[in-house]
């Protein structure tokens, strides 16, 4: 069993930085260059490298268990610790794929890194979401109640920091007041009792963790992402160009097949999704605790078989050129995905 991938800890600095990785550094990829040879000598890359997460099914593991990758395998090379970490380790090559939320992987294309996605890999529906709670008596109602409070959530500059700065501008703020709302880094297992214990007034909570801290009673949502933007696709898979360029039958074969994973999981009886994702986690053998898949519902993605639209990236461009994170329209939306090698649903 391969060891478990566990890249060094970073400031907040250091990963914006590893985000606006160079395509000098890009270039040559480890994974591409020790597994197999290129699409270019006729023989083209089978067994993917990625990162998994602990005590969850990934829709690329769902696909391969159903037995929609064909003649593709996966190899696990260890865990991730985050979207943008993960995506960060396909553009060098230490795997062939990636996840994260658009707007990560717009902020590694912006740094001129070849990557593009291929098929949508989370979201938000009605059944999985993320929501920013408060006390149950706490006097927040609206985004103005915001100004000079503590909002909670798993990192910077990413998906629930953007979802915030919308609801504030959807509301009226002006950036000099919604500059004066605090987001802070608080582990997710830590968000419920920073909370309740008032080191912070808002916290985002998501998944097993929301259910359970619904479940203990004295919270209520101030909003949902999915109230704020109606279901959507929030992430995307990513590939190298380089390594699309090389392995077209390969890309296909995932692209597609995450793709009848995604549609599998949304009309199976969620029973029966769950108890097949217990399966799949107690037969890889990394002595992992099942009990979080009990609280599953839905991977979330809004399109039909994941495939991509300008929308899901144009939100974010938008958010992030008006940041000053990137350069106004230095990219377009239509560049930073395609949909040519997902087969589901095509025309």
């Amino acid at each position: 069993m391969p060891a478990a991938f566990t890249p060094p800890a970073r400031s907040r600095r250091q990963f914006l930085t590893l985000l606006g990785i160079s395509a000098a550094a890009v270039s040559c990829g480890t994974a591409t260059a020790t597994n197999g040879s290129s699409g270019s000598s006729g023989k083209q890359i089978t067994a993917l490298k990625y990162q998994g997460n602990v005590g969850a099914v990934t829709l690329p593991e769902l696909a391969a268990d159903l037995g929609h990758l064909g003649n593709v395998t996966l190899e696990w090379v260890g865990n991730t610790i985050s979207g943008p970490q993960d995506i960060q380790t396909a553009a060098t090559g230490q795997t062939h794929f990636g996840s994260a939320f658009n707007g990560a992987v717009i902020k590694l294309a912006a740094g001129k890194a070849p990557i593009k996605a291929v098929v949508s890999s989370y979201g938000s529906d009605q059944h999985s979401y993320g929501g920013y709670f408060v006390l149950e008596d706490s006097p927040i109602r609206s985004a103005r109640d915001l100004i000079g409070k503590k909002v909670g959530m798993n990192t910077l500059g990413a998906h629930y920091q953007a979802l915030l700065d919308v609801y504030l501008s959807r509301n009226g703020l002006s950036k000099a007041d919604a500059a004066k709302v605090e987001a802070l880094v608080v582990p997710p297992v830590n968000t419920e009792q920073s909370l309740r214990q008032k080191q912070i007034e808002v916290g985002v909570l998501t998944g097993v963790l929301r259910d359970k801290a619904l479940a203990a009673g004295g919270l209520r949502p101030l909003f949902t992402d999915v109230e704020l933007l109606g279901p959507f696709s929030a992430g995307t898979y990513v590939m190298t160009e380089r390594f699309i360029k090389e392995n077209p039958d390969t890309v296909r074969a995932f692209a597609t097949g995450v793709a009848k994973a995604i549609e599998w999981s949304r009309t199976t009886p969620r029973e029966e999704v769950v108890a097949r994702m217990t399966d799949i986690v107690k037969k890889r053998g990394r002595n992992e605790d099942t009990a979080t898949l009990q609280y599953w519902h839905s991977y979330g993605v809004a399109e039909t078989g994941g495939r991509i639209s300008d929308k899901e990236f144009q939100l974010w461009l938008d958010w992030l050129g008006e940041r000053g994170e990137i350069k106004q329209g230095q990219l377009k939306a239509a560049d930073l995905y395609t949909n040519e090698f997902n087969g589901y649903g095509k025309g």
